[in-house]
């Protein structure tokens, strides 16, 4: 399996985490609803940014991206909050917007939502 970029690093500042109980809840006429697990794993969403140092880092990330991955492909990446690697793949295959943060040495960022299976 393919991984992320080294290098690349995933900003701390702006990450969060949400994820789908997959619960089904039963309205009852009378007395608590009910509910069941659907599900016995989760998708998991990570909302962050990915940092590029300059250009060069940047471009052999997207070249990364349509060549190896080929935009929808599943890559290990250390998780931000626990370190540990998870199997993750970018939700709908979207990257986001780049954004540059400085034009002479090429520093930029995307903001993204990367997906996972708890």
């Amino acid at each position: 399996m393919s991984q992320l970029p080294e290098g690349v690093c995933i900003r701390l500042s702006d990450f969060s985490e949400t994820f789908d109980p997959s619960v089904e809840r039963t309205e009852m006429e009378r007395g608590v609803p009910k509910q069941r697990v659907l599900n016995t794993q989760v998708m998991v969403k990570l909302s962050c940014t990915l940092m590029f140092v300059d250009a060069a880092q940047y471009q052999a990330f997207e070249d990364w991206y349509f060549d190896t991955i080929k935009r929808i492909g599943w890559f290990t990446a250390e998780h931000p909050r626990t370190k540990q690697l998870i199997s993750c793949r970018f939700e709908g295959g979207s990257i986001g917007t780049l954004q540059v943060i400085n034009h002479r040495t090429g520093r930029c960022a995307r903001s993204l939502v990367l997906e996972y299976l708890r």
